[in-house]
């Protein structure tokens, strides 16, 4: 049955446990700390963000969560296999919420961590811009995307050979000046719960979008991405990360019983 929808804005963070790349990746270390720190502790000092879940269906990264003090949500292992979509995830938690507390939150904050240099600034201007545009059903960062990545300067292999993706465009869009400007996902979603249970993705339309410089975009995936993600932060420390990580020693998967929630 359907839920009434409250006020509360929550951070929902995915985290599932069969990564390959990297094992356990969304606990991987990071500059010494659980790489879902980051994102916890930008939604923790954002403001707006009321409670933060993590939906998981793995007892370490469950033991870690909630030792940072997020409430746990167990999630089912049909809904954390490679293929499985982040809204099926998503949902299920909502619906799971709805059934315990009898009311479902208004906005998800989607908090992946695998978009370690999230700030708190990036987390508050999408929620301004929901709070601005009420008829934006979701709101995203985006990040302009580098000359030389851009679309119509992309190739695909022909065989040995390889030809521009998009010729005609490039050729009539030369040089930087010709190029219309695009842009790529930056490191956040927020999404109003409406839309999500009506079967909206993460970016339903109409999406409002806040820009963020480049750097702020690292996503993790490999163990070069982690490696590269290091040598940006070293070589131009971030004041909101260095903030609390210079003040933290590395986290253990310690589970404290009293933050674990589990939710039907």
């Amino acid at each position: 049955m359907p839920f009434p929808f409250s006020d509360e804005i929550i951070g929902l963070i995915p985290a599932r446990g069969g990564s390959k790349g990297v094992p356990h990746k969304n606990i991987a270390p990071l500059l010494g700390q659980p790489l879902l720190r980051f994102v916890i502790e930008a939604g923790r000092a954002a403001r707006g963000l009321d409670r933060m879940f993590c939906s998981t269906d793995d007892a370490d990264i469950a033991a870690v969560a909630a030792g940072l003090g997020v409430v746990v949500a167990e999630r089912p292992a049909d809904l954390a296999g490679d293929d499985s979509p982040v809204l099926a995830a998503i949902v299920h938690f909502l619906e799971g919420l709805g059934a315990r507390e009898g009311r479902v939150p208004a906005t998800v904050v989607l908090l992946q961590p695998t978009s370690p240099f999230l700030l708190p600034e990036h987390i508050e201007a999408c929620l301004d811009g929901l709070e601005r545009y009420p008829a934006a059903q979701s709101a995203q960062t985006v990040t302009s995307v580098p000359h030389n990545m851009h679309a119509f300067n992309q190739r695909e292999f022909d065989g040995p050979f390889v030809r521009f993706r998009f010729e005609a465009e490039r050729n009539l869009a030369y040089n930087r000046q010709r190029k219309p400007v695009l842009y790529g996902y930056g490191n956040l979603y927020v999404t109003r719960s409406r839309a999500l249970l009506s079967g909206e993705q993460v970016y339903a339309k109409p999406s409002f979008a806040a820009e963020i410089p480049l750097e702020y975009a690292m996503e993790l995936d490999s163990p070069e991405d982690f490696a590269a993600a290091e040598r940006a932060y070293w070589s131009r420390p971030m004041a909101f990360i260095r903030s609390w990580i210079d003040e933290t020693s590395p986290v253990h998967a310690e589970c404290n019983e009293k933050t674990k929630e589990k939710l039907p």
